[in-house]
């Protein structure tokens, strides 16, 4: 089963009192989905997802799918670092009627391979939906490793996995070992294009909010064989890929949204707003790209 091919990792509008804005977020999903999306998934990292609450994830999905209504796969990220409470939270949203969960690596308490084994299957068990595995080793401090993927992939819903390891070595390896049977996709923009030649089939992007349309074409040329058309796109693109890292994510691409009129609010605490000289940074990434 394929997810989808340009995913974005959706921010959380939130109000002038920090509280979700549910509006918005219905907002802001449709106009991924007109501008390159195939799939959103909803409180992630980008979607500064450490500091929701589940009611606050699980109403906030079901808004995204009601505004999207159907013209995308919408996912939401039930993973974290206790098994039981990643379990009890990918019941609620397999109840709701998702099109799959995204359940990213335990992080901080640093598990051996057995734990993730044991974490994941747990996850993959406590529902009938696609699971799509998030592994962001720079994130979590545990890098799942590609032995580890093959065998959580005998559950038979666990169909995907987002790889931001920054290994093409790894990547190659999971597909090696993996063929079709996952859909390996890109956790880093920057990468889409090199691990698209090593097997991957789609990002799930944090870009792809400013510039789905261009990383849409550029992933299609690929595919289609022009190559050198594809690498154009690359390079034409990269500077925004990493000029929206420069800080911690999603303070960048929310502050850019901001900047471009789509009124998705602050940060929760402990992220924090862009300071003078950032925000000219990124107003000039913006005009570079005419998207200001």
């Amino acid at each position: 089963m394929k997810l989808g091919t340009v995913i974005t990792a959706m921010v959380t509008p939130f109000d002038g009192n920090g509280r979700v804005a549910y509006d918005k977020a219905q907002e802001l999903a449709d106009h991924l989905v007109k501008h390159g999306s195939d799939g959103l998934v909803v409180a992630g990292t980008t979607g500064e997802s450490p500091t929701l609450g589940n009611d606050e994830k699980l109403r906030l999905a079901t808004v995204v799918r009601e505004a999207v209504k159907g013209r995308a796969r919408v996912f939401l990220n039930t993973g974290s670092n206790d098994t039981a409470a990643s379990v009890d939270l990918t019941r609620k949203a397999t109840a709701i009627g998702l099109d799959g969960i995204m359940a990213v690596v335990p992080y901080y308490n640093k598990p051996p391979q057995s734990g993730l084994l044991l974490h994941f299957k747990s996850v993959a068990q406590a529902t009938d939906l696609p699971v799509m595995v998030y592994n962001v080793p720079g994130r979590t401090g545990c890098n799942l490793l590609p032995e580890t993927l093959e065998k959580l992939a005998q559950e038979p819903n666990v169909v995907a996995c987002k790889e931001a390891s920054g290994n093409l070595d790894q990547v190659s390896e999971m597909v090696r070992r993996l063929g079709e049977r996952i859909q390996v996709l890109s956790g880093d923009d920057s990468l889409t294009l090199p691990m698209l030649a090593v097997g991957a089939t789609g990002v799930v992007s944090v870009a792809s909010h400013l510039v789905g349309e261009k990383i849409r074409r550029m992933v299609f040329a690929f595919f289609e064989g022009d190559v050198v058309q594809a690498k154009r796109l690359h390079l034409e693109l990269l500077p925004m890929f990493k000029g929206l890292f420069f800080t911690t994510n999603p303070i960048p691409v929310k502050s850019a949204l901001n900047m471009l009129g789509h009124g998705v609010g602050g940060f929760r605490p402990p992220l924090s707003p862009l300071d003078p000289t950032q925000e000219m940074f990124l107003r000039g990434l913006l005009e570079s790209y005419g998207l200001k």
